[in-house]
C-alpha cells in the first residue's frame, strides 16, 4: 500500500555504505516534519551513524527513538552542537526557522542537512550565503523528490548520457493530499512555510535546475491561489510559475494540496523532459489505474519507445556523495550554489505570484 500522507512519506532503500563505523556521525534536531525520518533513512543508507536527537517536543523525541533506538536523546540542542564528534545535523524544522538553525550548526563547526524550503525569504538566503562564506560549511537542502525517487534519479543518468539530447523544457506537476486535520498548526501559516511555491515549488525548481543544466533562471509569471480550503485563508492550495534559465531552457510547472481521496497514494507526482532527440516522462509514486507502484519512466528517442520500472533499481546516490562530499569538502552530490539557487527562485516566485481572488 504507497503512503498516503506526504507529510511522512519517508522511502526506504537498501544499505549502501561509503563509510565504515564510526566514521560519519550525525544528529537530527528539530522534528517538526516527517521528512526527517526520510533524510535519516538515507543517511544510515549510506554509511552514516545517527548518535543523538533533540527537539523541545518529548513526544516527537520519543516517536524518533522508537525508530532509531540507537540515538541517544539529547537534553538540548547545545549539547548537539557542542559535541565535537558529531559531524553534520540534520534537520526538519519549521521552514520559517531552518535558516536561523542552520546559522548556529554551521557556527559550532559542523555541516547541516535541512528539508526543503531551507529557508523562506531572500534576507535569510543572505544570511546564510555569507555564514556558509564565512565558515566553509555545507548547507544542504533534502529536495526529495528528485534525490529520494528512483525514475527522478535515472532520469538524470539518461540526460546525462545524452539519450534525448539537450534538454530544452521540463514540464513538472506535484499535487500533494492536505490531510488537514493531521497537520501542526504552523502549516497553515504563511509566515511559517513561505507560500506554496516557497514551499514545494522548491523541488520543481530544483528540478528544473538540474536537468536542464542551468546555473540561473528568470521567472517569467507565476499565481497562486486558495480555491478549496477557505477555512485555512493563509494557506494557498494552488501555484504554478512559468521560468525561462540562463542557456534558454523552459520551465512550467504546477504545485498544489488538491489531491483526492481515491488516489492510492499521497500525490500524483510527474514530470516530462523534453530534448531535442527525444522526451522522458517520470510517473514518480503511482501510475493510476495501472499499477499502484510508482517509479515508472517512460523514455522515446530516436531509438524507439521504453517503458522502466525502476522501484529498487538505481537506489539513492546522494546521500553518500553528500556524506564524502563532507568527508572530503567537495560537491559531487550537490554544489551549494545550485541548493541556494532553487532557494532564491522560488521565493522570487513567490513574491511576484499573481494572487488569484477566488469566491
Amino acid at each position: 500500500m504507497q503512503n498516503k500522507d506526504g507529510m511522512n512519506y519517508a522511502p526506504q532503500g537498501k544499505p549502501n555504505p561509503v563509510v565504515g563505523k564510526g566514521e560519519f556521525l550525525f544528529a537530527a534536531v528539530a522534528l517538526d516534519h516527517g521528512h526527517i525520518y526520510g533524510m535519516t533513512n538515507g543517511l544510515i543508507e549510506a554509511g552514516a551513524e545517527l548518535v543523538a536527537v533533540y527537539d523541545p517536543d518529548p513526544a516527537k523525541v520519543a516517536a524518533f527513538i522508537s525508530k532509531y533506538p540507537q540515538a541517544r536523546a539529547a537534553a538540548s540542542e547545545a549539547e548537539i552542537l557542542n559535541d565535537a564528534s558529531i559531524q553534520l545535523v540534520a534537520s526538519a524544522a519549521i521552514p520559517s526557522d531552518r535558516c536561523a538553525l542552520g546559522l548556529r550548526v554551521l557556527d559550532s563547526g559542523k555541516d547541516y542537512f535541512t528539508d526543503k524550503a531551507p529557508l523562506t525569504t531572500l534576507e535569510q538566503l543572505e544570511q546564510a550565503r555569507a555564514k556558509v562564506k564565512e565558515t566553509g560549511r555545507k548547507y544542504m537542502v533534502y529536495y526529495s523528490e528528485r534525490l529520494h525517487v528512483e525514475s527522478a534519479v535515472f532520469a538524470g543518468q539518461l540526460v546525462e548520457q545524452g539519450a534525448i539530447g539537450r534538454v530544452v523544457q521540463v514540464i513538472g506537476f506535484g499535487p500533494h493530499r492536505l490531510n488537514a486535520p493531521s497537520r501542526p498548526d504552523w502549516f497553515f501559516k504563511f509566515d511559517n512555510y513561505g507560500g506554496i511555491l516557497c514551499d514545494i515549488g522548491s523541488h520543481q525548481i530544483e528540478q528544473f535546475l538540474f536537468f536542464t543544466g542551468a546555473k540561473d533562471a528568470r521567472v517569467v509569471s507565476s499565481k497562486v491561489a486558495n480555491y478549496k480550503n477557505k477555512d485555512y485563508p493563509e494557506l494557498e492550495d494552488f501555484g504554478d510559475a512559468t521560468l525561462v534559465a540562463d542557456n534558454g531552457a523552459t520551465n512550467y510547472f504546477r504545485v498544489d494540496w488538491l489531491t483526492p481521496d481515491g488516489l492510492g497514494t499521497w500525490g500524483d507526482g510527474r514530470m516530462t523532459i523534453l530534448g531535442t532527440e527525444g522526451y522522458i516522462e517520470i510517473r514518480k509514486y503511482i501510475d493510476i489505474a495501472r499499477d499502484p507502484s510508482g517509479n515508472h519512466l517512460y523514455l522515446v528517442n530516436q531509438e524507439g519507445e521504453k517503458h522502466f520500472a525502476l522501484t529498487g533499481e538505481v537506489g539513492y546516490p546522494f546521500f553518500g556523495q553528500l556524506i564524502l562530499d563532507c568527508i572530503n569538502r567537495t560537491e559531487n552530490a550537490m554544489t551549494q550554489e545550485h541548493a541556494f539557487k532553487a532557494a532564491e527562485l522560488c521565493i522570487k516566485a513567490q513574491l511576484q505570484a499573481e494572487r488569484i481572488e477566488t469566491a
